[in-house]
């Protein structure tokens, strides 16, 4: 009869250490940890930096400073979660400012709305990312190529298109609304929120999400299930372009300029808040949540640096140690027997598909 009950006690410890392992192992274990080394960070600049990092405004300038790579990360989550990657989304930036802030769109601008800037600005990145898309998807060139040709062909068009001159935005109104706040809050951080929010709930309550991260999963297999796979990796990276055309919008806000400049390595520093946010590279798993925390991180960490007068070159090496870190926790991840490369693939991906298939044949 003993032996029973402690058979029995022992099945209910082990199904509480499977259920803890499940929570912490998933993605609020993942956040969690996202949050305790945001809160180290603020601690270290709170106790080296004192007042001047500890109050409301530059808390603000720190979220402010996140905006703009925040919400070209969250474009680049998506397609990182389909297996890919968008290296053109700093140079398509820079395009989209340039164009947005020629003298003739301006005019019009002026004569019409401010609106017009930046719908030529949202209009030049999603062209962008369609031309990716369509390249990667019909034409099989491998998307580290081709949006490795776009980067390059991007900023040499917007060296051509600006002469290689700084243009300054000079419609009022845009200015005005760009650099506002509503509720003491900057408008910049309102967009990057309404983004975050938007591309939170495309990942996870859309049938477009789910097929991503089917795709990411297991390309094949969701093409077998009816997923349309290549349109569906063209729209995701129109909505990489459509996100740098945004984060255009909100640098020229920031900084009244157009330039070929703009965006100059920020695909890098996207990039890295996502794969520190827990979207592995390989595909098949990734969370907003996890890259608004990977961006504000980096954010946190800059601005530390910057309060202390610390060197750029020593903020890039400890950067650098950070993402390399988030790189083998990952490989740790993928080779252990829960992860995409241990023996549950085949349960991780198939609910995925399921879902899909349902979603398509309805």
């Amino acid at each position: 009869m003993q032996e029973k009950v402690d058979a029995k006690g022992g099945a209910t410890e082990n199904n509480d250490r499977n259920v803890l392992s499940k929570v912490f192992g998933g993605s609020v274990g993942r956040n969690l940890g996202l949050v305790i080394a945001l809160a180290l960070l603020v601690v270290v600049g709170a106790v080296t930096a004192g007042d001047r990092f500890t109050n409301v405004d530059n808390f603000l300038t720190i979220v402010r400073y996140a905006s703009v790579i925040g919400v070209i990360s969250i474009g680049i989550t998506f397609v990182i979660i389909a297996g890919g990657i968008d290296l053109s989304v700093g140079s398509v930036m820079g395009l989209s400012t340039v164009v947005a802030s020629l003298t003739a769109v301006q005019a019009a601008a002026t004569q019409s709305s401010w609106l017009l800037m930046v719908v030529v600005a949202l209009a030049v990145g999603a062209l962008a990312g369609l031309i990716n898309g369509i390249v990667i998807a019909y034409g099989k060139v491998v998307s580290f190529m081709a949006t490795l040709a776009m980067l390059v062909g991007a900023r040499g068009l917007a060296e051509l298109f600006s002469e290689r001159r700084t243009l300054i935005v000079s419609n009022r109104d845009f200015l005005a609304f760009f650099r506002s706040d509503l509720l003491g809050v900057p408008i910049l951080i309102w967009m990057f929120a309404v983004v975050a929010v938007l591309g939170w709930f495309l990942l996870n309550r859309t049938t477009f999400g789910r097929r991503t991260v089917a795709i990411g999963g297991n390309m094949e297999a969701a093409r077998l299930a009816g997923v349309k796979v290549n349109r569906h990796l063209v729209w995701l990276y129109v909505l990489s372009g459509a996100t740098a055309g945004i984060a255009a919008v909100m640098m020229m806000g920031r900084t009244t300029v157009g330039t070929s400049t703009h965006g100059l390595l920020y695909e890098l520093d996207a990039i890295a808040a996502v794969v520190v946010g827990g979207t592995l590279l390989v595909g098949g798993r990734g969370t907003i949540v996890g890259t608004i925390f990977g961006v504000l991180i980096f954010s946190t960490l800059t601005n530390v640096f910057t309060q202390n007068n610390l060197s750029t070159s020593v903020q890039a090496v400890v950067k650098g140690v950070i993402i390399v870190i988030a790189v083998l926790l990952q490989q740790r991840f993928a080779a252990r027997p829960g992860g995409r490369g241990g023996r549950s693939k085949k349960r991780n991906t198939t609910p995925q598909l399921d879902s899909a298939a349902q979603q398509q044949s309805a």
